[in-house]
């Protein structure tokens, strides 16, 4: 089986899911150009915990994990399978690597995760399911995480990373708390090293 890639995939507000502006289109067409996966694993800032989750609902539920905006959104689901079989795969890969993982069955798809997959597949019908992200990693312990889930690329799974580059939204408006000069900085950074095709960490 071909080796998927890796996506980073910057989701926005939530209206991206009904707004989708010059990126949704590419996301769908992104969708429709890769070999289509077993299933999509997503990593989302939205459902972050001590240790890793692992979402094995067999039906994912449509999380609204947002507040203020226009009501139609509240009445979009995303209609989407899990993929348990793959789903006990990330489980144990994280237990392999002493991540102490726990699996959770009854936890859904934030907007994080479903209004990215909206587009990228908007049909649905490529099974999707989500590992929580581990609280307090730093550069090293972020890449042993990814690095502990990588074998899954071979197996079909397409592993996505959702969010942006600098998530606190009030640091990113204002620098509020702190300097906010690094938010530019960081940003600054990553696209050098992408420009670059820079893959050192």
């Amino acid at each position: 089986m071909t080796r998927l890639p890796s996506l980073f995939v910057s989701h926005g507000a939530p209206t991206f899911a009904i707004e989708p502006g010059l990126a949704g289109p590419k996301l769908t067409a992104l969708g429709q150009a890769l070999p289509r996966p077993r299933a999509v694993l997503v990593v989302s800032p939205h459902w972050m915990t001590p240790s890793p989750r692992v979402g094995l609902a067999a039906r994912p539920q449509t999380i609204h994990d947002f507040g203020g905006f226009d009501p139609a959104l509240y009445e979009i689901i995303y209609p989407v399978d899990g993929h348990l079989a793959l789903a006990q795969r990330a489980l144990d890969l994280l237990a392999d690597a002493d991540w102490s993982p726990q699996s959770d069955e009854r936890r859904g798809l934030d907007h994080g995760a479903w209004v990215p997959l909206r587009h990228l597949y908007p049909e649905a019908d490529v099974p999707a399911f989500q590992v929580s992200l581990p609280a307090r990693l730093d550069g090293d312990s972020a890449w042993a995480f990814g690095a502990a889930l990588a074998p899954l690329a071979n197996e079909g799974v397409l592993i996505v990373g959702s969010g942006s580059l600098t998530h606190n939204l009030a640091e990113f408006r204002t620098g509020a708390g702190s300097d906010e000069s690094y938010v530019a900085e960081f940003a600054a950074w990553v696209r050098n090293a992408v420009v670059q095709g820079d893959s050192v960490r």
